[in-house]
């Protein structure tokens, strides 16, 4: 892995990662595969450098799912086409607590009839929850996908956000290190 540090926390949602090089946050997502958890969990290497990005986003992850932190500080860094950079710019501009359509978002980039490649772009968003693909939704506020299938955590993101996570306790109890 080179210089780049791994840094693992749990949530109700599953273990998250966060992956980091020396100057930004360059991965961060949910860990489906118990093998993977484990080794990455146990990595340790990396510069120090890539180990303080790490610990520090996995700080401001831990304080977002307690409710503590709207807005990230960490940065981050990401390698897409130009068509994904515009619209992981666009979706760092939905306010936390709000969700935009993928019709807005392709109307924020000035691309209207490009809604379907918007969400192929978020779906490819390597930075899940600093970069907050979650907030977009589909017409009507349907939940249309995210991160694949899941709609539960999307739905629980949103959740945490708006302030009704007290009606999805078993979605909230989020970190339990």
């Amino acid at each position: 892995m080179d210089g780049r540090s791994v840094r693992v926390t749990d949530t109700s949602f599953g273990p998250f990662a966060v992956v980091a090089d020396d100057d930004a946050v360059v991965e961060a997502a949910w860990l489906r595969e118990e093998p993977d958890v484990e080794r990455i969990r146990n990595n340790r290497n990396g510069s120090r450098a890539s180990r303080r990005l790490a610990e520090q986003a996995i700080e401001e992850i831990k304080a977002y799912f307690r409710g503590d932190l709207s807005a990230f500080t960490v940065p981050v860094r990401t390698r897409g086409t130009a068509f994904q950079e515009a619209v992981w710019q666009a979706l760092c501009a939905i306010p936390y607590g709000e969700t935009a359509t993928y019709g807005d978002i392709a109307q924020r980039i000035g691309r209207p009839a490009a809604v379907r490649a918007i969400g192929q772009a978020n779906r490819a968003n390597p930075v899940a929850v600093i970069i907050p693909c979650h907030r977009v939704v589909g017409k009507g506020s349907v939940l249309r996908g995210y991160a694949g299938s899941a709609i539960d955590i999307q739905q629980g993101l949103l959740a945490l956000e708006q302030g009704s996570f007290l009606l999805l306790p078993q979605m909230f109890d989020l970190i339990r290190q």
